[in-house]
């Protein structure tokens, strides 16, 4: 396996998915059973393992930086762990194709409403809908192995926040959802280390980078720029997961 071609994988999609608040396991979790032909297990097992440490450091330099609404994370990450441990219990008994219906839904769903919701302006966002998009994300993460950044960002942003705070409150709740769904995943021992290694090397380096460049940037800007391309990324993932 080439090492150097590994680590350009994952520094591009490390700062991508960083910049945009995701884990990015959806994209690892493509690249590794298309490109490295990895089977499904342990695509998910090494995508989990990849993405954790750059979501780690992205989020302290988010804190650093006083970005993350910790509030609103510490209201998701309570509801969402819970959501994480039940979906992981839950997905061995689960259709396919029901388990393609619901998630696909709900991806949807999130970027319609992602499409038309309105920023708050400086008001305060709504508490009441941080629990709500912490479970469905959480049941992702659990049922899926997806990292659940999709739900997490929407939710953000459907309640109001700019897309430089959502991605960096969204990155402490990554975190914590990340690391609760690597317990299950690990204890089955399906990461592929000799892949695993190399693309995590450069989402470290990612994701040093790409809280310096949202530091950098306007976030009522690119709010309005990204916020739309986020909308239809999800109906277009939602649709594809579902009828696919």
């Amino acid at each position: 396996m080439n090492i150097l071609l590994l680590i350009i994988v994952g520094f591009i999609i490390g700062t991508v998915v960083i910049t945009l608040g995701g884990g990015g396991a959806a994209f690892y979790l493509g690249i590794l059973t298309t490109v490295f032909g990895l089977g499904p297990a342990s695509a998910a097992a090494t995508s989990l393992v990849t993405s954790f440490p750059s979501l780690l450091i992205g989020s302290y330099s988010y804190f650093r930086l006083h970005k993350i609404k910790l509030r609103i994370a510490w209201r998701m990450i309570i509801f969402a762990v819970p959501a994480v441990i039940v979906g992981s219990l839950l997905s061995p008994y689960i259709p396919e194709k029901i388990y393609q219906y619901i998630i696909g839904g709900i991806l949807a769903i999130l970027g319609i409403q992602t499409l038309f919701s309105k920023q708050n302006s400086g008001k305060k966002p709504n508490k009441w809908l941080a629990p709500v998009y912490g479970v469905i994300s959480g049941l992702m993460v659990g049922i899926g192995g997806l990292s659940g950044g999709g739900p997490v960002v929407a939710g953000l942003l459907v309640m109001g926040t700019d897309m430089v705070t959502a991605a960096a409150t969204s990155s402490l709740v990554l975190v914590v959802m990340t690391a609760t769904g690597l317990v299950f995943h690990l204890s089955a021992g399906n990461v592929d280390w000799s892949v695993g290694l190399g693309l995590m090397a450069g989402a470290i380096l990612g994701s040093f980078l790409a809280p310096v460049l949202l530091g950098k940037l306007d976030p009522q800007k690119f709010t309005k720029y990204i916020k739309p391309i986020l909308g239809v990324l999800l109906v277009v993932m939602g649709t594809f997961t579902a009828f696919k």
